[in-house]
């Protein structure tokens, strides 16, 4: 899918307690972490989603798939794409998926370098990662908008 040249981007960092969301617009290609969707009840998490989706009003959807070091699919891999394939059909929005190897990693290390370690990271550490997902989506669709 060729990336939008204009409008709103959701990307989500998925997980089984915690949903990491960043946003980012097409136009200028950067991404900001926006918040973390909280609790194991999905239906709660969907209801958060969707009040994301009717505020920042996105023209697609982005979903970290996370790998192995090696490009093997992880085992949160099937997870993640059905999580993919319900926004699309409650949203009726693309949903595409991004290879999301070691954003946590990049997320815990933005974090270091902002000042914020250990358990002080636990409140932004999905919201950053769901940030290095949107921007890795951004990079590598740059040539698409262009």
């Amino acid at each position: 899918m060729r990336r939008p040249r204009s409008g709103t981007v959701l990307a989500f960092d998925f997980g089984a307690k915690r949903i990491g969301v960043a946003v980012g617009d097409c136009a200028l290609g950067i991404a900001h972490p926006l918040t973390t969707v909280e609790g194991s009840d999905p239906s709660a998490g969907f209801e958060v989603i969707a009040a994301l989706v009717t505020e920042w009003q996105p023209v697609v959807l982005v979903v970290g798939l996370p790998s192995h070091p090696d490009g093997a699919e992880h085992a949160v891999g099937r997870r993640c794409r059905r999580f993919a394939s319900q926004l699309h059909g409650r949203f009726g929005l693309p949903a595409v998926l991004v290879d999301e190897r070691l954003t946590s990693a990049a997320a815990a290390e933005s974090l270091r370098e902002a000042g914020l370690a250990g358990r002080k990271q636990k409140s932004a550490l999905d919201q950053v990662a769901a940030q290095h997902v949107l921007q890795t989506y951004f990079d590598t669709h740059r040539h698409a908008a262009a």
